[in-house]
């Protein structure tokens, strides 16, 4: 097995002191962490190469940062893709447990949150077309991704996505390597955490020119508060083929087959009362709806990516990824039902038996399902012609998401019968129709193209115009008894944007960019629903789009020994639409509430210093001004919100990090700051600040054994273990009684919040075969 020289010659004693010295220093404040993926002709060397990949070089005009593999292979290997990107610009990540595998999690990014984000695989659109959420824990394992980029702001013109105004999540899986090897990672952890990783890489085969990688992890880990435990097992796939003259063709699969716990979202009152011992009942007795195996969620997910690129000519180029995504899972959640008094939609029923019913009640299991469809094709022509270099392309997109709030039975001891809520499991009614909260079929047709220049005005100074349509249409059916039957939406947004880019010279770059974005309403605001046979929300296909228009202006500098970048920006939103849960019949629902117009300013940065071989010092912050423009409608009255803070959008982010590797040890830290968020938008409750401390240690084993790659870390995360509240799962307008612009008195409602996860040791072994 190749080594990389880079490392095993940095082991004088001069420069090893230096390193440690460095890092001790920074222990307080810093990220990790130096490894290579066996890829050395993925190094260039000038001045002190970044051992950690928190900073690989940006060229594009917009501001953009990434890591790289070789910050992620010394992350925690259970880690998900919103955790690893915690320390990059304008990242505010909530994560609810240490290892990344609850669904109970959030990623925001200049105040925007994940329903705002684009997030892409191979090119490919990972987000839900209905409600726009990504769920990093089903992304592809850790150790098959080459690099994740995040774009804070501007989304490429040509990326399949709906809503990017908050930026572009972009993974890249690892090629499969040209010769043949295996790969076995062992971890055993915290709260019984174990978890088990083997690739295996083809080798090119034969004269094909065809290599290939499969993968297989599985992890079992125990709640970190409260009952419960999480499994999650998970197999990717890629298989590549590479011709003259960049010809390039490959095909990703990732599956993944999780059952995660769900871990319950304390309003701050709840919070303040029993901190984290607000959990699910470990115990079962008869009529208990708090008992944690009736909040178990299990989901199945395969997505299918297929990126292609062909030189037509010298001039001309072709790329496409076609793409397609399948998903069944449930939401569970526990309730009580009567035998009677029970309605479908807006009809009455007669009896109903319940299996297990006790003086004509019954505790059952509600589930909340989806079934989900999605497939398409992104295609574009590049012509390179003089100074110009023009792109045209076409994007097709279709989805279809059934949805079904369902009841199942509960067994004597507290366990559903059928966790995963299939319909010919679930309760009927007494002629034989589905007992159904909700019951609803969507499907999602976006027809998009796109038609960019980049023109080379002089050697240093390149413009960008660029202009994008995209139609968004939804047709609809609510099978429930009432007034709704069929729904429709269909609606056109146009995008121009335009760029600068400026080169300084061989290192700084200046850059300039004007987007804009937009955002549909999700598909639940088309639809009616009911409660006790009355219509308690009405469906509407008059919501306007959200359209935004955000401005970038930024430094960067690329040097052998310190990198940096800084970036100002503007957004100014109309009809802004923010993503929440509410509560709808026992079961958190995604919902959307329309929250005017909203201003936001600020700026991000980040530097990479390097001051010895091995040696690596990382610095990112961010500044934000986010406010509502205007009062906030709330039935005849107006909420007094104009000229408050945005939800969830922090002032202040700060994230420092700090690396040594010299061959043979490494060690690492990472600390991040997150200031104040609100949690309403007349800003009446807010949760503080807080900070996270991760930490990590390790040694290469190689030219101990026999030269082939293989390491020993131990992973702590947030070793500091503070008690606190690490972001909004649920805004709502107002936590108290409010005294309208016209007088009325507005009832308040209790935000959610996530619980900050507890402290965790991992340790792995990692052996290249």
């Amino acid at each position: 097995m190749t080594r990389r020289l880079s490392r095993i010659d940095g082991g004088c004693v001069s420069r090893r002191a230096l390193g440690l010295a460095m890092l001790s220093a920074a222990v307080l404040a810093v990220p990790a962490f130096a490894e290579d993926k066996d890829q050395p002709s993925d190094i260039v060397v000038t001045g002190h190469p970044d051992p950690e990949g928190l900073l690989p070089d940006q060229h594009a005009p917009k501001a953009q940062s990434a890591i790289s593999a070789d910050f992620i292979t010394k992350q925690a290997p259970t880690l998900n893709a919103f955790q690893l990107v915690g320390l990059l610009p304008g990242a505010n990540v909530s994560s609810s447990d240490p290892y990344g595998l609850s669904t109970s999690s959030s990623l925001t990014l200049r105040g925007l949150g994940q329903d705002e984000i684009g997030v892409l695989m191979e090119g490919a659109p990972q987000n839900d077309i209905g409600y726009y959420y990504a769920y990093p824990a089903q992304f592809a394992d850790a150790e098959n991704l080459k690099q994740i980029t995040l774009a804070q702001g501007a989304v490429d013109i040509d990326s399949p996505t709906v809503g990017g105004a908050g930026g572009l999540l972009s993974l890249t899986l690892d090629d499969p390597k040209a010769s043949p090897q295996a790969l076995v990672n062992l971890s055993l952890g915290s709260y019984a955490a174990r978890r088990a990783f083997v690739r295996v890489d083809t080798g090119t085969i034969g004269q094909t020119g065809l290599k290939a990688f499969l993968s297989y992890s599985n992890i079992r880990a125990d709640n970190w508060r409260g009952a419960g435990f999480d499994t999650r097992q998970h197999v990717d796939a890629k298989l590549l083929n590479e011709w003259g003259n960049g010809n390039r063709a490959s095909l990703a699969v990732s599956f993944n087959d999780a059952n995660s716990s769900t871990y319950p979202s304390p309003t701050l009152a709840d919070w303040k009362a029993a901190g984290r011992d607000f959990n699910y009942d470990r115990d079962y007795s008869a009529g208990n709806t708090n008992y944690w195996r009736l909040y178990r969620a299990p989901f199945r997910n395969v997505y299918l990516a297929a990126p292609l690129h062909l030189a037509l000519s010298d001039r001309l180029t072709l790329d496409t990824t076609s793409y397609l995504q399948f998903g069944y899972g449930n939401s569970p959640y526990a309730t009580q039902l009567a035998t009677t008094g029970n309605y479908l939609g807006t009809e009455a029923l007669g009896p109903v038996a319940l299996p297990g019913a006790v003086d004509g009640a019954a505790t059952v299991l509600g589930n909340y399902t989806g079934d989900q469809f999605r497939g398409g094709t992104v295609a574009k022509l590049t012509l390179a012609v003089g100074a110009h270099r023009i792109t045209a392309g076409l994007w097709f997109d279709y989805g279809k998401d059934r949805v079904l709030q369902t009841y199942g039975a509960v067994r004597a001891d507290g366990r559903p019968v059928d966790p995963w809520g299939y319909q010919n499991t679930a309760i009927r009614t007494a002629d034989g129709r589905l007992l159904a909260y909700e019951d609803q079929r969507t499907v999602t047709v976006t027809k998009g193209f796109f038609l960019a220049d980049s023109i080379t005005l002089t050697p240093r100074l390149t413009v960008d115009l660029g202009f994008k349509g995209v139609d968004l249409l939804r047709n609809g059916r609510n099978y429930l008894p009432g007034p709704q039957s069929a729904v429709r939406r269909d609606s056109f947004a146009a995008l121009p944007r335009a760029a600068l880019h400026y080169r300084l010279d061989d290192r700084q770059q200046l850059f300039a960019n004007v987007t804009t974005n937009f955002r549909g309403p999700n598909e639940f605001t088309l639809y009616n629903s009911y409660d006790g046979g009355v219509l308690s929300t009405q469906g509407t296909n008059a919501l306007k789009n959200e359209y935004s228009v955000s401005q970038e202006i930024g430094y960067r500098y690329i040097g052998p020994s310190l990198s940096a970048s800084v970036t100002a920006f503007h957004y100014h939103f109309r009809n802004r639409q923010l993503g929440t849960l509410i509560d709808v019949g026992g079961a958190q629902v995604n919902s959307t509430l329309n929250a005017g117009s909203q201003t936001s300013y600020g700026m991000d940065g980040e530097i990479d210093y390097r001051p010895a071989a091995g040696v690596s010092l990382y610095v990112s912050g961010e500044y934000l001004h986010a406010r509502l423009d205007n009062d906030l409608q709330v039935g005849a009255d107006f909420l007094p919100t104009r000229g408050k803070h945005a939800v969830s959008s922090p002032t202040f982010q700060l994230g420092m990090g700090g690396t040594y590797d010299d061959g043979r040890f490494f060690g690492s830290s990472a600390l991040k700051y997150v200031a104040r968020q609100y949690a309403t938008f007349v800003n009446d409750e807010s949760i503080p600040g807080y900070a996270t401390l991760d930490l990590s240690v390790g040694v290469h084993l190689a030219e101990w054994l026999d030269g082939k790659r293989t390491d020993l870390r131990l992973n702590a995360i947030n070793v500091t273990n503070p008690r606190v509240l690490s972001g909004v799962a649920a805004v709502t307008t107002n936590a108290q009684d409010t005294i309208g612009r016209g007088g009325s008195v507005i009832a308040g409602a209790a935000p959610a919040y996530y619980v900050g996860s507890g402290a965790a040791l991992i340790a792995t072994l990692s052996r290249v075969f």
